[in-house]
C-alpha cells in the first residue's frame, strides 16, 4: 500500500478537482444535475482511482485505477472544451484548467509507464 497524499499527481489531481468545483459554482442552474455535475463527478474520480489504486495489495492493480483516473482526465479534458463553448468559463479559466488537466494525464501515463516497466 502506498501513500496517496505523498503523490504530487494525486496533489496536482486534487487541486484541480478543487478548481473545478469552485469554478462550476458559476455555471447556470439549469446546469445542476447536468454538465455541473457531470464536471465534477468526473474531476473527483481521476484523485479518488489514484487514492484507491494506492490502496490496493499489487502494482497491477495500482495501474489499473490510474489507468481508470486517465480516462476520467479525458473526461474532464472534454467537459472542459464543452463548458468553453457554451461560454460557461472563459477562454482564461479554459485554459488553465485544461493546462492542469493535461498536466494530470501526462503524470498519469509516466506513472503507468513507471509501473509497467518494473513489473517486465
Amino acid at each position: 500500500m502506498k501513500d496517496f497524499r505523498g503523490l504530487n499527481v494525486w496533489q496536482k489531481a486534487h487541486a484541480t478537482a478543487l478548481n473545478i468545483y469552485r469554478t462550476t459554482k458559476c455555471f447556470p442552474d439549469e446546469e445542476r444535475f447536468g454538465l455541473t455535475s457531470q464536471l465534477r463527478r468526473a474531476a473527483i474520480s481521476v484523485p479518488s482511482n489514484i487514492a484507491e489504486g494506492c490502496g490496493r495489495q499489487s502494482d497491477r492493480e495500482l495501474a489499473n485505477f490510474l489507468n481508470i483516473a486517465a480516462g476520467s482526465a479525458s473526461e474532464v479534458e472534454y467537459q472542459l472544451l464543452l463548458a468553453k463553448d457554451l461560454d460557461y468559463v472563459t477562454n482564461d479559466q479554459h485554459q488553465l484548467l485544461e493546462a492542469n488537466i493535461n498536466e494530470v494525464k501526462r503524470m498519469l501515463n509516466s506513472f503507468i509507464n513507471k509501473i509497467n516497466q518494473a513489473k517486465s
